[in-house]
């Protein structure tokens, strides 16, 4: 190993993901998927054992040529926190060394939320997944609404929370927990979530759709996630759009809160279910006009992002989720009608299989892709 020890330490972290995610379980699949000779994979997979990260168990036969020594992580060897939180409430997820999810804290957030509550929630979650951990805390990735500066580790701006502007969450946590922390946009986040634990995983292009209290995408293109100069790709939230003959903004009419409310058709100052995931799962079988409007419009929005994009797949988030394949697909086949240049390419809009969980889950994703092993 003739690599300086910032390439051997990142080759070391990359031989952790291809364990983790499976693509490789040997010496042989890593050294086939790592394009690197098996003596220097076998030194590379000695160090890491000698480390207590990487065991290694009996002869497995496989279809052909002689039996191999599986190699898998060691679950014990730490773990990975993931945060990540809207106005309402703030979920965190423990995800053991081997990549598994083993533990959850969901706290509510108090009607207009500050700043500081949210940071000392976060903490108090932290120590929360602490009890239940086996081994040291190795990394956290955190998932902030609105607009976020991955590079100064600030969250820079949240409409939802009057005071949200520019807090230093990874000096923060950093000075508190003494651990790397990485920040991202919380629906990037659930990007990553898609990626190890959903429909993303044999995708290199998709988009994740979060009409929540307000209305974003994450993009992922050619197996990356994008952010843009200004790190605010996926803030359509904000597009120009008539609402009643009046200029809005597009989460003024798609997000959840305003979609349940067009459903049920009440005004913007009725009361939201506690359940907004269950009161969407009532209209699973809707067929009015003001159902009809509703995929209208996502149809409008997705066709105009798809003749952008050309996605493989759309991935609907949040609690329209409950709303089902039904939902997704009279949005599939409206963007058809409406965008005649997409009819021979159908768009595939699909709601996800990961819970509510997601963005939490994309967080510690996060954290364990960005964690590197320290050097012996």
């Amino acid at each position: 190993m003739r690599n300086t020890p910032t390439v051997q330490t990142t080759l070391l972290g990359s031989i952790l993901l291809h364990l983790r995610s499976h693509r490789a379980n040997s010496r042989s699949t890593l050294s086939s998927v790592t394009r690197l000779s098996p003596s220097t994979i076998g030194l590379y997979v000695d160090q890491l054992i000698s480390q207590d990260l990487v065991s290694e168990s009996g002869l497995v036969q496989g279809a052909m040529g002689r039996p191999m020594r599986t190699l898998s992580l060691r679950p014990a060897a730490g773990w990975f926190a993931g945060i990540e939180f809207n106005a309402e409430r703030l979920r965190a997820v423990l995800i053991d060394f081997s990549g598994a999810q083993c533990a959850e804290v969901v706290a509510p957030l108090p009607v207009n939320v500050d700043t500081k509550t949210v940071i000392r929630t976060i903490h108090q979650a932290i120590l929360g997944l602490a009890k239940k951990a086996s081994g040291e805390l190795c990394a956290i990735g955190v998932g902030a609404p609105g607009i976020v500066d991955t590079s100064s580790g600030k969250s820079i701006h949240y409409s939802f929370i009057d005071d949200w502007r520019n807090v230093p969450l990874t000096s923060n946590l950093q000075k508190r927990f003494k651990v790397h922390v990485t920040l991202e946009n919380n629906l990037r986040t659930i990007a990553l979530a898609e990626r190890w634990f959903g429909g993303g995983r044999e995708l290199d292009d998709y988009v994740v759709l979060g009409p929540r209290r307000g209305f974003g995408i994450a993009i992922v293109k050619n197996g990356q996630l994008l952010a843009g100069a200004h790190h605010a790709v996926g803030e359509i939230g904000r597009w120009l759009w008539p609402i009643d003959g009046k200029a809005g903004e597009m989460h003024d009419a798609l997000s959840s809160h305003v979609v349940w409310r067009r459903l049920k058709g009440t005004t913007s100052r009725s009361r939201l279910p506690s359940d907004l995931y269950e009161a969407f799962a009532t209209f699973r079988d809707e067929a009015g006009p003001a159902w009809q409007a509703i995929v209208d419009d996502y149809a409008r929005v997705l066709g105009l992002l798809q003749l952008v994009l050309d996605s493989h797949t759309y991935f609907l988030h949040g609690p329209q989720v409950a709303l089902g394949e039904r939902f997704c697909q009279a949005i599939a086949e409206g963007v058809s009608a409406l965008i005649p240049a997409l009819r021979d390419t159908p768009i595939r809009i699909v709601p996800s299989t990961l819970g509510d969980d997601a963005g939490a889950l994309g967080a510690a994703s996060l954290a364990m892709e960005a964690w590197l092993p320290p050097r012996p």
